[in-house]
């Protein structure tokens, strides 16, 4: 983004309003009994109310409006007649386009009562969010954002799924750079004012190895354990990130 245009950071923030707007709807519909195809078609009516359009339908031809994945489905699961259980652990992983600008964020949510692991679970990947934002600023070289990410869930016993990370967006849901979650020592690229980008820890209570499923789409857990994935758009600054998706 550039600095010196106020008007692409407004669009920007409509954007990231969106994406927050569904997520919240959703959320609220979270309950056992729901099928992850309601979740989905109540975060298309938050696009269409908003004029805003799905970006994983826009730029890649996914099969739902959101992503949607249950369990050891880490990311990219896709919507349909999969009916919540009690206990399950959803994640509602929304990117929208609105006027030729895209925002992305994940929210993980425990359905009904479940396990304290999972809210541990939970809790790690949110610890692990919060440390990179932290970490997050003009001048600081990408590796020490994932560094982190990776110490503060692993400081609640889990694991980051080291395949998966965040990235550059703006004009499409994935540019430059990538943005690991762990201490990735290739990853020197400084973080630049402007710099618009996704943090967002995908935390594993097993290994942390991931495979995709036999649908060609949604990533699981090689090992069946439970994920969460938590995940904000920010924009990059000489203090603390501007988040768009909150």
């Amino acid at each position: 983004m550039s600095n010196d245009n106020p008007d692409e950071l407004e669009r920007l923030r409509a954007t990231g309003r969106v994406v927050a707007d569904a997520i919240r709807a959703m959320r609220a519909a979270v309950a056992p009994g729901v099928t992850t195809g309601e979740l989905d078609r109540i975060g298309a009516r938050v696009f269409a109310d908003g004029g805003a359009r799905s970006g994983p339908q826009l730029d890649y031809g996914f099969p739902g409006a959101t992503c949607i994945s249950v369990n050891d489905e880490a990311v990219h699961g896709i919507p349909g007649p999969r009916r919540l259980r009690a206990g399950d652990l959803v994640k509602l992983d929304v990117t929208a386009e609105l006027d030729g600008f895209y925002a992305d964020a994940c929210v993980s949510v425990a359905v009904g009562r479940t396990r304290p692991s999972l809210l541990g679970l939970i809790a790690a990947a949110r610890h692990g969010l919060d440390d990179g934002l932290r970490a997050a600023s003009a001048g600081v070289p990408l590796h020490r954002v994932g560094a982190a990410v990776e110490a503060a869930v692993r400081q609640r016993g889990h694991r980051v799924c080291r395949e998966l990370a965040g990235h550059g967006i703006g004009r499409r849901i994935h540019e430059p750079p990538t943005v690991p979650s762990y201490a990735d020592a290739e990853a020197t690229e400084r973080l630049t004012e402007g710099l618009v980008m996704t943090i967002e820890p995908i935390v594993s209570a097993g290994s942390g190895e991931v495979r995709i499923a036999d649908d060609g789409w949604t990533v699981l857990t090689t090992d069946g354990a439970p994920s969460a994935h938590v995940e904000h758009t920010v924009v990059i600054t000489s203090a603390a990130p501007l988040v768009l998706t909150a």
